[in-house]
């Protein structure tokens, strides 16, 4: 799985919440709505990757991500970032 890495420690996400009038909630509600399983996203994990603080996740799985996103009607680029690839290799 793909961990995704959000952008400025989750502003961007909370100053979407803020423009679309969504609270934590709303959005986890929200995120039921946009997946095709209708599971979305737990209430915990939007809090932990829209919150700040000890209990905040900076990197969240892509599927998190995109559904946060669609929910929010955003861009999935906006908020996350792909994690840097090493092309370093080892010789045996």
């Amino acid at each position: 799985m793909t961990d995704l890495i959000r952008k400025g420690k989750g502003k961007p996400l909370r100053d979407a919440m803020l423009r679309s009038g969504l609270t934590q909630a709303d959005l986890a509600a929200k995120t039921k709505a946009v997946d095709i399983r209708g599971q979305g996203v737990s209430l915990s994990t939007v809090i932990k990757v829209t919150g700040r603080g000890k209990t905040a996740a900076d990197k969240c799985r892509l599927r998190t991500a995109w559904l946060v996103t669609t929910a929010l009607g955003e861009p999935l680029q906006r908020h996350f970032d792909m994690p840097s690839v090493s092309t370093d290799t080892v010789e045996r």
